[in-house]
């Protein structure tokens, strides 16, 4: 059977419209069981221009963007503060593929959060809670003893969600899709934004040109 990473990626293989076709990829990755299919790594930077990056798992996926879900007060969500841009990358190595995506960052509503945070199992509700995120911690047995604390000072019921924690939504700028081919000679393509169409318009097929990147 022919592997995904040796056939070829030709312009005319990819759907117009870029989050259609990362909708496609990231199909073909669950369907082959890819680990934490919707694992990515988020990269964002100080006002300065001093970067950083780390794992994170998509929460969300529609024409207004990808959700992800995080402390406020973390050095991913101060640096998001400062400097509202970020860049994406979906890397699934057992396909040969990459997906890339930069963009403007906001903060998802209220109610976005909650309905998210009030969805994840009680252990994770209680982590999220306990964890100051990306600050320092005496020991893991503090932080065991605050989710302990919480647990006893919440027994029943729905948990609170702090005002301090919630999502971020990342708007498409522009999209990668890049495949591997044999001796490096792989597949790029990038979406960029059509010239004249805004930001803040549809995301649809027209709103995009295509060209390919050397690899």
């Amino acid at each position: 059977m022919t592997r995904v990473q040796d056939r070829p990626l030709r312009e005319e293989d990819l759907d117009p419209d870029p989050l259609a076709q990362f909708a496609r990829w990231l199909e073909e990755a669950r369907e082959r069981s890819v680990f934490e299919t919707e694992a990515m790594a988020l990269a964002t930077a100080t006002r300065d221009g001093r970067p950083s990056v780390r794992m994170v798992l998509m929460k969300g996926l529609d024409r207004r963007g990808v959700v992800f879900f995080t402390d406020y007060g973390s050095r991913k969500g101060a640096e998001l503060e400062e400097n509202p841009q970020a860049a994406l990358l979906f890397h699934w190595p057992a396909l040969g593929r990459q997906v890339r995506i930069e963009g403007r960052v906001e903060r998802a509503d209220r109610v976005e959060s909650e309905t998210y945070a009030r969805a994840r199992s009680r252990d994770s509700q209680l982590s999220a809670l306990a964890s100051p995120q990306s600050r320092r911690v005496p020991s893991r047995e503090w932080l065991e003893e605050r989710v302990a604390a919480l647990d006893r000072e919440h027994p029943d019921g729905e948990l609170p969600v702090r005002e301090d924690w919630g999502g971020y939504r990342l708007a498409p700028e522009a999209w990668e899709f890049w495949q591997h081919r044999p001796s490096r000679l792989h597949d790029r393509f990038r979406y960029a934004r059509s010239a004249g169409v805004a930001a803040e318009e549809p995301q649809g097929a027209r709103a995009w040109t295509i060209e390919r990147l050397g690899p």
